[in-house]
């Protein structure tokens, strides 16, 4: 089971000092941690879209292409590309061109996204939320699959014997697609032969098992499936338990906040947050050894052949986060790779 990281360019202002880092130093930041991942032997780094201020990543390819000129061997994703309100074709030419800069590491994680700010913004209706990601999804893989290609769907003008160009590094792009636990999702890609990322943001990862078993079994009437499952986890590591439950509470609390007042549901409390760290059981967060071992129990549990961690939440400093980084790579990585 390989390990990796993902992340959405977090900046917003530090619930400690009010102080908000610059879109140049965030981005900045984030390349430093990309190259140390790769150092480390780590097998992923992705990295989500946002529209927001409190964001630095709007166009992850464009931020792993600068990546790609730092790194050799760790692949570099989006996580996720909202791709209802993304051109396919154009997309399609992005990570083509990750995919060639970086000798075939590129992988587009394609998925509906967590927040809806890119539909105004891209001059989509939310009506069509199903329909879009539907036909663009279907788009992007006949473009993968087809060279030259005629195509007509609703939402973009028809292709008439176009080639999309420049082709990929290998045969074809790696093309995955996320979910936050939609059954139809699990469903989809497993009927498509697609790897599934399954993005766990509260609660026991144990509850996607079910899924898991419902992609798999979907994909066994798939043809030539490609069944790859990623999971993942919300968490932070540092040397000694109760300093990695200290120091992400107050930047795990602001995110809590900023979801309360989106979404009106309720501030959890810091007993909450005890319970959910409590050994790493919802929130991976504690020692090396500790989250090796929640990793190693659900990887187990699911098959899993890759986890990825979001230890960036509202901006937890450069330096916590560059140490959770290489604690990752030096003692939790040779712990579960012994154990696999």
């Amino acid at each position: 089971m390989k390990l990796g990281i993902y992340s959405f360019g977090d900046r917003a202002p530090d619930p400690r000092t009010g102080e908000q880092p610059s879109v140049a130093r965030t981005l900045a930041n984030t390349l430093e941690r990309i190259k140390l991942a790769d150092e480390l032997g780590l097998g992923f780094y992705g990295l989500g879209e946002h529209h927001l201020d409190q964001y630095a990543i709007s166009s992850p390819g464009t931020v792993l292409a600068a990546a790609s000129s730092v790194t050799n061997q760790i692949t570099l994703s989006s996580a996720v590309t909202v791709l209802s309100t993304e051109d396919p074709v154009r997309l399609y030419q992005q990570f083509t061109t990750l995919d060639q800069l970086s000798h075939g590491r590129a992988e587009l994680l394609a998925g509906r996204g967590s927040f809806t700010e890119s539909f105004p913004l891209f001059g989509n209706d939310l009506g069509d939320y199903d329909e879009l990601f539907e036909e663009k999804l279907a788009l992007l893989l006949h473009i993968d699959r087809e060279d030259p290609l005629t195509w007509s769907g609703k939402f973009r003008p028809p292709l008439e014997n176009a080639r999309i160009l420049p082709r990929p590094y290998g045969e074809h792009l790696r093309i995955s697609v996320g979910t936050g636990g939609n059954p139809e999702s699990s469903i989809r890609a497993g009927l498509l032969g697609l790897p599934v990322v399954y993005a766990v943001i509260g609660g026991q990862p144990e509850r996607f098992a079910p899924l898991v078993d419902l992609y798999r079994r979907a994909g066994e009437a798939g043809e030539q499936p490609d069944l790859h499952v990623t999971m993942s986890a919300i968490g932070f590591i540092a040397d000694k338990s109760q300093d990695a439950k200290e120091t992400f509470y107050p930047y795990w609390l602001e995110t809590m906040k900023y979801g309360a007042r989106a979404r009106g549901w309720a501030v959890p409390t810091r007993a909450e947050y005890d319970e959910h760290t409590r050994d790493a059981q919802a929130l991976f967060v504690g020692s090396p050894e500790e989250i090796a071992e929640r990793l190693i129990a659900v990887g187990k549990l699911t098959g899993a052949d890759r986890y990825a961690m979001q230890m960036d939440w509202s901006g937890v400093p450069h330096a916590d986060v560059m140490r959770a980084i290489e604690l990752l790579g030096t003692e939790v990585l040779p712990l579960v790779e012994k154990e696999f």
